[in-house]
């Protein structure tokens, strides 16, 4: 892991489209079941949400990044800005409103894996009018978007991007069926594998890929954990091998996936290149708590490429 993690060099540019949370964590010696009651360990609380934590990763990885959102006026939301401006992040298109900015309540085991209930709170007043993004320009650039702000904003933002030539990425998280407004984009989707079955109504993964790709997505990359990534465009079905590596925290893994995607692809790479950075980032993510906090820069991305 890197010893300067916000050390990076700007390079590329990304817009992000999503949710600014809180988030409260709590280490379970396991995950409960319904209705029952586990007595848990050292709390934590993190700034996180799935679209501040993709700015994040995507600043650390040398993109230059704006983050579209929404907090409240309130301690939480005061934090959270201040939190992205020190990344570097363009934070001028974050709006203040009237609510509480987002929290995620968020159980996690010993081996890492989580159960997590967010309370969007400002992340649900994201408007379209918020993604539309008419003051950006064109040019070599990526859009990247994620669910836990409402699908108005996503089809605002995808539309946006085609009319002004960025490609878009949209992590589809939480998962639920995406309009065709947002297929018919070309997104580059990056969906875990549970996601892919939600999105295409398919009980088969390969049914479920093929779907999305018929239905207009440019290409489908499933993270897949500790088994790594399944990246599918056109007729090419390729496997990204998974990292060994000593999982704390798989909270933030897909974040950190996806943002680094949207930094590579900013940056000039082809997908299969971007992908696979995006792999290692994600390995190296799991090996510290909190969602941002295993996130990596530049260095050590290329580091674990070339081990």
């Amino acid at each position: 892991m890197p010893d300067e993690p916000h050390q990076t060099a700007a390079s590329g540019r990304v817009v992000v489209v999503g949710s600014i949370n809180v988030d409260l964590v709590v280490a379970s010696p396991r995950l409960p079941r319904p209705g029952e009651t586990v007595l848990g360990g050292e709390f934590a609380r993190h700034l996180g949400g799935k679209g501040a934590n993709q700015a994040v990763a995507a600043a650390r990885a040398g993109a230059s990044v704006t983050m579209v959102g929404a907090v409240g006026r309130d301690a939480d939301g005061d934090e959270s800005v201040a939190a992205l401006e020190a990344e570097g992040i363009d934070v001028s298109r974050i709006r203040r409103v009237d609510a509480r900015t987002g929290v995620a309540l968020i159980a996690v085991a010993p081996d890492g894996e989580n159960q997590i209930v967010v309370a969007p709170g400002a992340n649900a007043l994201v408007s379209a009018e918020d993604a539309w993004l008419p003051d950006l320009e064109s040019g070599e650039a990526v859009m990247l978007a994620c669910l836990e702000v409402p699908m108005a904003a996503v089809i605002a933002a995808v539309r946006a991007a085609r009319r002004m030539g960025l490609q878009p990425i949209v992590n589809p998280a939480p998962a639920q069926r995406l309009p065709r407004e947002v297929l018919a984009a070309g997104p580059i989707l990056t969906p875990n594998e549970e996601e892919l079955l939600t999105l295409a109504g398919q009980a088969d993964v390969d049914a479920a890929v093929a779907s999305l790709l018929d239905a207009g997505a440019r290409a489908v990359i499933v993270t897949l954990g500790a088994a790594g990534a399944f990246l599918a465009d056109g007729s090419r079905r390729q496997r990204l091998a998974g990292r060994e590596v000593d999982v704390v925290d798989a909270t933030g893994a897909g974040d950190a996936f996806s943002g680094v995607l949207a930094a590579w692809l900013a940056q000039g790479h082809p997908l299969e290149v971007a992908a696979e950075a995006a792999n290692a980032a994600a390995g190296l993510s799991v090996t510290r708590a909190g969602a941002r906090g295993g996130m990596s820069n530049r260095a050590a991305i290329e580091a674990a490429l070339q081990s």
